[in-house]
């Protein structure tokens, strides 16, 4: 455990607490956890986590203009995908996992299912939030179960309580925001 380490989890569970609230500051105190993580996962040996954090920063960059765009094209509100985006976002799903599942094979990485696995989650569920989709709950929440014991077989036990801070705030955002879009529909 550093200082280092609780900074970053700090900061990423800031950046959910804001997510599950639908604010805009989600992007900047994410990228602030990110920009850590990518350091303290490429140490540990978990590749894609740090490759995942990458895709964090440009995808809260992406979100953030989304989110504080004047555009009137841009949908502001949070909605539920459609069939054909769930099937769509499900493709993607399966396409990353393969793509780093083959990846990974080729490191010395003692995790390659689990960390093909729960970046595939995470990679579905930013690019789901960016868009302000519901569904992004349930990819965290799905990755969030598989980074608990991960991080704790790693030894990186803060890391692992912020997962599981994750988790029950995913849980609670996938209820507000379903709350939310109920309510806007009627």
């Amino acid at each position: 455990m550093s200082y280092i380490e609780i900074i970053a989890a700090s900061m990423g569970v800031l950046s959910v607490w804001y997510a599950r609230k639908n604010n805009v500051l989600v992007f900047p105190t994410g990228i602030i956890s990110v920009v850590i993580y990518v350091f303290i996962t490429y140490e540990n040996k978990i590749y894609a986590e740090s490759g995942i954090n990458i895709y964090y920063f440009i995808m809260s960059v992406y979100g953030w203009i989304l989110w504080t765009s004047k555009n009137k094209k841009i949908k502001k509100n949070i909605s539920v995908c459609t069939k054909k985006e769930n099937i769509i976002y499900l493709i993607a799903f399966l396409a990353f996992f393969s793509i780093l599942l083959l990846v990974l094979k080729n490191t010395d990485s003692d995790v390659i299912f689990l960390d093909s696995i729960t970046t595939a989650f995470s990679l579905t569920a930013m690019l789901l939030l960016a868009r302000r989709k519901l569904e992004n709950w349930i990819y965290w929440i799905l990755a969030d179960l598989i980074y608990i014991p991960l991080f704790i077989y790693k030894e990186l036990y803060i890391t692992s309580l912020q997962y599981f801070v994750f988790l029950a705030l995913a849980i609670s955002g996938y209820f507000l925001w379903r709350k939310k879009v109920k309510h806007e529909k009627d």
